[in-house]
C-alpha cells in the first residue's frame, strides 16, 4: 500500500456490492454465515439488523446474486409489488422500519409460510422490538431468526475505510487509515460521514488526501 496518496477525481462514485468486497469479521460473522448457508435455516424468516451503513444491503445483494430472489426497499412496497413476491422463492425487504400497512406485512409473512418461501428483513432495530399494532404481527415478528451486525472492530473499520475510498477511486496510505481508526468514533454512520467530508474537502482544495486534510475533518 505504498504511494496511495494519489487522488483520482470521480464525482459520481459507484458502490461495489460484490462478494469479494464484503469483509467478514467478528462483527458480522453470524449474519454472513446465515446468508452463506441458505437454505439450511432453522426458520424461513431472517431479520438482519444493525446500524445504518453496517453492510445489510451489501449482504442482501450477495444473497440475491447467488439465489433466485427479489430485493425491494420498504418505500416501494405496496399491493402491486406483493404480486411480484409470489414469483420468487426469496424475498428481501431492505430498510424496513414499519412505514407501510401492517396488514400487508402480515400478508407477506403468510405468503412466505404458505408457499415455503424465504424472507430477509433488513432493519436498524430488531423487528421484535417494533411496536406493531397488529397482535398477530407482533407474534410473527418474534418467531424469526435474528442476526445482529455489531459495531465494527479495528479490522472491519480498516476494510470499510479502504473500500469506501476505493469506491471513490481514491488510494490512501495504510498509515493514514491506521491514524483514522485510532481517532474516529466506532460507528458505521460516523465512518461514512467522515469519508464523505474528507473526499469533499480534498476536491474543494484540489489536493490529494493527506494527514492535514484528515486532521481538519477529525
Amino acid at each position: 500500500m505504498k504511494n496511495y496518496n494519489q487522488l483520482l477525481l470521480n464525482f459520481k462514485h459507484k458502490k461495489n456490492f460484490n462478494y469479494n468486497d464484503f469483509y467478514v469479521s467478528k462483527s458480522n460473522y453470524y449474519a454472513f454465515q446465515l446468508v452463506e448457508n441458505w437454505p439450511k435455516w432453522e426458520k424461513n424468516i431472517l431479520n438482519i439488523y444493525g446500524e445504518k451503513f453496517c453492510g445489510k444491503t451489501h449482504l442482501s445483494n450477495i444473497f440475491i446474486s447467488k439465489n433466485n430472489g427479489i430485493k425491494v426497499d420498504e418505500n416501494n412496497i405496496n399491493n402491486e409489488i406483493f404480486k411480484k413476491f409470489k414469483l420468487y422463492e426469496n424475498i428481501i425487504i431492505d430498510n424496513y422500519s414499519n412505514k407501510f400497512d401492517e396488514n400487508l406485512m402480515y400478508s407477506i409473512f403468510n405468503l412466505v409460510d404458505q408457499d415455503n418461501k424465504y424472507l430477509i428483513i433488513n432493519s436498524i432495530q430488531p423487528i421484535n422490538n417494533i411496536s406493531f399494532k397488529l397482535d398477530d404481527l407482533k407474534s410473527r415478528a418474534k418467531n424469526c431468526l435474528f442476526a445482529k451486525i455489531d459495531q465494527p472492530d479495528d479490522e472491519l473499520m480498516f476494510a470499510i475505510i479502504l473500500k469506501n475510498f476505493s469506491d471513490r477511486q481514491i488510494q490512501i496510505d495504510k498509515k493514514l487509515i491506521d491514524f483514522i481508526i485510532k481517532r474516529i468514533d466506532r460507528s458505521y454512520g460516523k465512518i461514512a460521514d467522515f469519508i464523505y467530508k474528507v473526499d469533499e474537502l480534498s476536491l474543494k482544495k484540489k489536493k490529494a488526501i493527506d494527514l492535514k486534510i484528515i486532521k481538519e475533518i477529525l
